[in-house]
Order: structure tokens, then sequence, then C-alpha cells
């Protein structure tokens, strides 16, 4: 198997809503362990997510988990999903999808650099990028 790179998303206790979420907007397979079901006990963590896996039809691969009881969440605001390609209709589908409920930053519309781009930050706070090359919107 080679090498890649995938996004792995830390929740202070919403992995489980957010990946069903993204399951919603990418299709696919989701995997969800438990800090329970690992033999953590039944302490205030036992239904907390310890890792979920989404592999989507598209080869995307998402990952996400909830800090345990203890561990300090920052958040990533310092960083962003990007998603681009060619294939307009699925990119416009996944900004629509992503951005409902949350909150659209940049609207995705043709760029200077020929590029349709936007941005927007989904429900559950995570901000996504999408660029659709050569786009003729």
């Amino acid at each position: 198997m080679p090498s890649r790179l995938n996004p792995y998303i830390g929740f202070a206790d919403t992995a489980r809503q957010a990946m069903e979420f993204y399951r919603g907007v990418f299709g696919g397979e989701l995997t969800v362990s438990t800090y329970g079901e690992s033999g953590m006990g039944d302490g205030p963590d036992v239904d907390k997510v310890m890792h979920a896996q989404l592999e989507t039809p598209a080869g995307y691969t998402l990952m996400a988990s909830d800090a345990p009881t203890g561990m300090d969440r920052t958040g990533g605001t310092d960083m962003s999903v990007s998603l681009s390609g060619d294939d307009a209709d699925e990119l416009r589908g996944y900004f629509q999808k992503l951005s409902d409920g949350g909150t659209v930053t940049m609207p995705l519309e043709k760029q200077m650099w020929g590029d349709e781009f936007g941005m927007c930050t989904d429900p559950y706070g995570v901000a996504w990028m999408v660029n659709i090359a050569g786009s003729a919107a």
C-alpha cells in the first residue's frame, strides 16, 4: 500500500455526529469505535469516539476522534480541509452539503486564477476549501 495523507479531525464530543454528517455528504463506509469498546471501562468517556474512519466512493479517507476527559482539544482553527478536482457537479454538491447548517465564508465562484473556489465552515466547526479546476461557472 502506498503512503497517503488523510485528515484526522479532533472533536470535544461530537465526532460521531460529525462523521455521520460527512457520510451524508460524501457517502461511503463509516466505522466507529468507542473508548468503551476498547476496554476503557465505564468512565465518562465510554461512549465517546476513540476512532472513526470514513472511506468514500471517491477514494477519500476521513478520520476523527473525541478528546478523552482530561485532554484539552484546542481546535483546528488554523487549518482547512481542501477538496479540489475537475468534477464540478460533484464538488458543488459537496460544498452545498458541507455548508448546510454551517457558514459560507467565501461563496463558490469564479476566481482570478480561472478556477471556481469557495470556503465554508461546516456545522461542526471544520473549515473547508473547494476548488474546481478550470470551471466555467
